[in-house]
């Protein structure tokens, strides 16, 4: 489990394919803490959660499957990319809940600063249709493994606006139009509707016969 809050953005520094799709990937950290990572944790990259099978104090690899791939924006040498350690259970939840299981891939149409180049940014965006009903003014999404607020909904397509200080420290600031995106719905909207679908499907009619 995440916050969606970027401890470090480093990049891809070497891809290895292991046949069926499969592929070894190294990352430079960035200079993520890497004194307390084990073999075998959890590391979002980009918002999606892999897991850690080598290290060095300054790097670390992951094996990522053909179905991480087809699922998400994928990787390629030379990419930024943002880090998020797993969190611990005393840790400060400063942005919301992020699973790292990437609910879709979405599209950048438009970024740009709502003032002057030192203030905020207006990044819009559009989501895959299936993810839409997700999407609410004020609700929370990851994208690329942040968490951020939506600011304006319509049908896919939404609206948020960037900080300087998130600009600074993540890989947002990259972006441009028609860049590809991982998104991650907030999980209380996707477990609300699981919910709510068997709720309705098993609630006795009552005959007023």
């Amino acid at each position: 489990m995440f916050t969606g809050i970027i401890q470090a953005v480093g990049h891809v520094s070497q891809f290895q394919e292991s046949g069926a799709g499969d592929a070894r990937i190294t990352f430079h950290g960035g200079g993520l803490p890497m004194q307390d990572v084990r073999l075998g944790d959890s590391i979002a990259c980009n918002g999606v959660c892999l897991t850690v099978v080598a290290f060095t104090p300054e790097s670390f690899s992951m094996d990522v499957s053909a179905e991480t791939f087809a699922c998400t924006i994928g990787y390629a040498p030379g990419d930024p990319v943002n880090f998020e350690k797993a969190m611990q259970l005393s840790d400060r939840l400063g942005g919301h809940l992020v699973s790292g299981h990437v609910d879709g891939v979405g599209e950048a149409l438009h970024f740009a600063p709502v003032g002057g180049e030192d203030d905020s940014w207006r990044l819009d965006l559009r989501a895959p249709d299936r993810m839409a009903r997700y999407l609410a003014p004020k609700g929370s999404i990851a994208v690329n493994g942040v968490s951020l607020t939506v600011n304006r909904v319509d049908g896919a397509d939404f609206s948020i606006n960037l900080i300087p200080h998130t600009l600074a420290h993540t890989m947002l600031h990259t972006l441009k139009p028609g860049t590809r995106v991982n998104l991650e719905a907030d999980m209380l909207a996707r477990y609300a509707e699981r919910l709510l679908a068997y709720t309705h499907a098993f609630t006795p009619s009552i005959d007023k016969d």
